[in-house]
Order: C-alpha cells, then structure tokens, then sequence
C-alpha cells in the first residue's frame, strides 16, 4: 500500500519524513510515503494512476484542496463545513475516495497542547481566505476563540468564507485598507503562501499584548512574518510546522487506525 502528499509545490513537504516516523513507532520504518508534483486540473488524473501503482492514501496541500473536495465522493462531517478536503482514503470495494481535513484540529492541537496555549476569547485575525483558511475557520469557532475578523486581498473570497460560517456576530470580514482601524488581536494567523507582511499592510498596532501569531507556512516561507512579529515583540511566533505534524498524525491515525505519538517527531524536526 503507498501514501502520498500531492501539490505544488512539493519537493519541500517534510511529511513523507513525518509520515515515517510516525510508521517506524509500529514497526514499519519502511512506510511508503512520496511527494508527488501535482498541477492544478490535474488531480483527477493523478489520483487515478496513483490508484493504479497501489495508491490507497493522500494527502492534498495547496493549491489542490478544493479540487479535492470535489472528487471525495463521501465526505466527513468537518469536509463539509470547511468545505475543503486534505486527507483523501481509497476504498477498493467501492471504487471510491472519502474526503476529511484535519488542518483544523491539527492547528488547534498544536497551540493548545505543543505550545499550552489557552484560545478561548481571543481576538483574531484570519489573513487569506483560500483553501487554508476554509480548513482552519470552523475548528477555530469550535475551540472558543472571540470575534474573528478575515481579511483577503480578493473581499468576494473573504465575505464568501465568512457567510459559509453563518456567524456574523462572531467572524466578520473587513478590507485590507481598513486594517489600521480595526483594533488589536490576541491570535494572528497568516494562511496565504507569500507575504503577508507587505500584502496586508501589517502594523505593530494589530498585536494585543499577549499576541500569538501563527504562520501556517513553516521555514523560509514563514521568514516575512517570524521577522515581523520579532521587530513588533509578539509574546510566541508559531511557523505551519507543528500543525504540519499534528494533522499528519490525525489522517495517519484515519489510515492506520492507529495514533502516533507526535512528541518524539516534534524532536526530530523542530529546529530543522
């Protein structure tokens, strides 16, 4: 059976490696895991021939998520409400793929567990509202964050996310300009892949003093915002790795039945 991470770009994904580690904790450091190059329109096809090499799970990144969600022909409860797909398992019975995300829980468990950060009321900024931010939006609501604000260059896209939330007096939207009137936040978090520093503007003024802000990017790719958030003396800098990890531990367990000890793996890379 082979597993795999599609998108683009993917020739730095770390989770194969973490995809193994976790299989060496049950005796199987040989897991086959790989990183396949995967243009958008072009899922379909690959999933099709990965299928036919013995392809039985994948994971989906950018920009792939929601062409994802529609070729899952079942889909999980969260799928739907984020309206996006990045675990994807094959049923040879049916000849079918189910369709879950677990970016959610994967982000809400690396900052309330990893990191012992309480969420519950914190203010926060949503910046993006692609593929990404659908997968995070709804865990966030259900983990008690306050008044979520989502900006987006595009605000069709932003007012789009929001309104699938059904919550306008707790996720609201705003436009990139109106940033400097908005207030401060207590959880900042970036999802779009360039930076966010110079596309939305960013201020010092946007961080509350226990400011936690998260780049769901991780290495050089988070450099824009980790060196924002130092100049400004945010309280905790996060970078997409640890929920890199958590949520490949959440569709490992959905695979294999089986939950992976994320500690050990959290050694391994970070630093890395």
């Amino acid at each position: 059976m082979k597993y795999a991470v599609m998108g683009t770009p993917v020739g730095h994904s770390l989770s194969p490696r973490i995809h193994r580690a976790f299989a060496e904790q049950f005796g199987n450091p040989n897991l086959d895991y790989t990183a396949i190059e995967v243009q958008p329109g072009g899922l379909k096809e690959a999933l099709a021939a990965f299928v036919a090499d013995g392809g039985v799970g994948a994971n989906i990144t950018s920009p792939l998520k929601h062409e994802a969600l529609s070729l899952a022909t079942n889909l999980t409860t969260r799928a739907v409400q984020s309206n996006t797909v990045n675990t994807m398992t094959w049923d040879p019975a049916t000849q079918t793929w189910s369709g879950d995300v677990t970016d959610g829980v994967g982000l809400i468990k690396s900052l309330t567990g990893h990191y012992r950060k309480d969420l519950r009321d914190r203010r926060t900024l949503l910046l993006g509202a692609g593929g990404a931010a659908h997968g995070i939006l709804p865990a966030l609501v259900d983990a008690a964050v306050g008044e979520i604000i989502v900006v987006n260059r595009d605000e069709a896209k932003a007012n789009k996310l929001a309104d699938r939330c059904g919550l306008p007096g707790r996720v609201n939207t705003r436009r990139v300009e109106q940033l400097k009137d908005v207030g401060s936040f207590d959880l900042i978090i970036n999802t779009i892949s360039d930076d966010p520093v110079n596309a939305f503007n960013l201020t010092g003024d946007l961080m509350a003093p226990r400011a936690l802000v998260v780049d769901l990017n991780y290495g050089a790719r988070a450099s824009h915002l980790k060196a924002w958030s130092q100049v400004h003396n945010a309280p905790l800098f996060v970078d997409g790795l640890a929920m890199l990890i958590e949520q490949a531990a959440e569709s490992f367990a959905i695979w294999h039945n089986s939950t992976p000890d994320t500690a050990p793996v959290y050694e391994l890379l970070e630093g890395k």
